[in-house]
């Protein structure tokens, strides 16, 4: 008897590690089969201007984004500011901690293809009705009892109900793995372009105050004017209102100034009372001249948000796995091992020893219909996390071709923005001199003056966003995360995808 429970249990087991997993098999989606981002074919090089930063920038098609991409800035204060937002930033560590969470709930869910052993040990005192037989030799009816006992029950896995559930697990841990390689990618990203808003407004603040001490040097050749009798009060008060309306203007870029400054604390982890070490200028920031443009087939392997949504499908998958083995036959093994006695000196000796083994069979017959629905939902879920995919994909996709029109446009708007603002300052300068001579009227030179205060700043605006889109593109790429075990926290959980069926109809087992 005991030979054929062993031969039972053995062939059991063997059908728990041989036997098949119901449901489908999760296959990575094949990346689109396209050649380029844009409907049209890009330059090989953006328009260039007369600025310092004014020079074209060179797509470098297939050509990965560095990990460090920051660092194309060539700025120290720059990689030391991102350094220190990596190191102290709680959004990050947040992500961290719930990635570390996801991992241990994985390793959790494992120990389900291991056998339960638990060990007991019960004293009782006990005391029986006379008229009954007493259970021990000496017919006392008053004793004490000491059992201790070691259990052991396993749940073969005959179906792969357990593995999907595993699986489905690793795929969640996966998408929050890949959810902090977006927060990293976020996070690198707007501190670059805070450190970018910052150099903009210090520009324009400077353009700003250039613009006030001319109109104020304006000013005094106006009343100067005055007082020899060659214009009248009107004219000053017009250059008053002039010199006014650009001085208004100052106090707004200090307040945008100074909550830029608050915001990079934040990101770098640190109260706004805590000053920021590194401050930044247009001048301390080289636009980088190669802009590298990863191949299209490999932006799905690179966009952490494409990757997340993977997973979250590949979950989707395996769950639908788990709703069909729910309604297969569930095989339960347990045994008892242990000993029982009246003084606990005696336990484990000869006599004292019992055990028991059994094995449970359960199929599921009337459960209202709910095992079925289940099913159906898992495969409604998986439609639907697979449409989550591909509109992923699609914003992806149109992120990148977005980004390469603003920086091929705006290139060309920086070479006009620099063209507009010599020819503003030389129109000012020749009205000026014509209304000293007395060719023109007054107006024609405060016009003059206000369009060359618009162009200066429009000017800063324009390589402002020369650089945003710099990082605009790298963030729409990407990044780079291969090859780069220290990027993710330890111990991260790469699922290797089993294989998500293209589409889902019946879930049936396959082994």
């Amino acid at each position: 008897m005991a030979r054929i429970t062993s031969i039972s249990v053995a062939t059991l087991l063997a059908l728990a590690t041989a036997g098949c997993a119901v449901g489908p098999d999760f296959q990575r989606p094949a990346a689109p089969e396209i050649d380029r981002y844009t409907a049209t074919t890009l330059p090989a090089e953006t328009a260039s201007a007369s600025t310092p930063d004014g020079q074209a920038q060179r797509f470098a098609p297939g050509q990965d984004v560095p990990a460090q991409w920051w660092t194309m800035f060539g700025s120290s204060e720059l990689n030391a500011l991102v350094d220190a937002a990596l190191r102290a930033n709680p959004d990050l560590q947040a992500m961290e901690a719930a990635l570390r969470v996801a991992q241990e709930n994985v390793a959790a869910q494992r120990g389900a293809f291991f056998p339960s052993v638990d060990a007991s040990y019960t004293p009782s005192r006990q005391k029986i009705a006379q008229i009954i037989a007493s259970p021990l030799s000496d017919n006392s009816d008053l004793f004490t009892l000491h059992t201790a006992q070691l259990s052991v029950s396993y749940v073969p896995d005959v179906f792969g109900g357990t593995r999907r559930q595993v699986e489905s697990g690793v795929a969640q841990a996966d998408v929050v793995r890949f959810q902090w390689q977006a927060a990293y990618l976020t996070l690198t990203s707007n501190v670059v372009n805070a450190a970018i808003q910052e150099a903009s407004l210090r520009a324009q603040i400077r353009a700003t105050q250039d613009v006030i001490a001319l109109s104020t040097r304006q000013l005094e050749a106006v009343r100067k004017q005055q007082r020899i009798g060659q214009v009248g009060a009107a004219e000053v008060a017009a250059q008053e209102a002039t010199l006014a309306q650009a001085e208004a203007a100052l106090p707004p870029l200090d307040r945008q100034l100074a909550q830029q400054r608050n915001l990079l604390a934040a990101l770098t982890g640190r109260l706004p009372s805590d000053a920021v070490p590194q401050q930044f200028e247009f001048e301390a920031l080289t636009l980088p001249g190669t802009l590298p443009l990863s191949l299209p087939s490999r932006l799905v392997g690179q966009r952490p948000d494409i990757r997340a949504a993977e997973a979250q499908m590949h979950a989707a998958s395996a769950q639908i796995g788990v709703a069909t083995a729910a309604r297969l036959p569930n095989i339960t093994l347990t045994a008892a091992l242990g000993s029982s006695s009246q003084a606990i000196g005696d336990l484990f000796t000869a006599g004292t020893g019992f055990w028991g083994i059994s094995a449970g069979l359960m199929q599921p017959i009337f459960k209202g219909g709910m095992l079925l629905h289940q099913q159906r939902a898992a495969e409604a879920a998986y439609k639907q996390a697979s449409a989550q995919y591909r509109s992923t994909v699609l914003t992806a996709y149109q992120g990148v071709a977005d980004a390469l029109h603003a920086i091929e446009a705006d290139a060309r708007g920086l070479r006009t923005a620099s063209d507009a603002e010599r020819a503003a300052y030389r129109s000012f300068n020749i009205a000026q001199a014509q209304w000293k001579a007395g060719q023109i009227g007054y107006p024609a030179v405060m016009l003059a003056e206000q369009t060359y205060r618009q162009s200066a700043i429009t000017l800063v605006q324009a390589r402002a966003s020369r650089y945003s889109d710099t990082v605009g593109l790298m963030q729409a790429l990407g990044g780079s995360w291969e090859d780069e075990p220290g990027k993710t926290p330890e111990n991260q959980s790469d699922s290797k995808p089993a294989a998500a069926p293209e589409a889902v109809g019946k879930a049936q087992g396959n082994g």
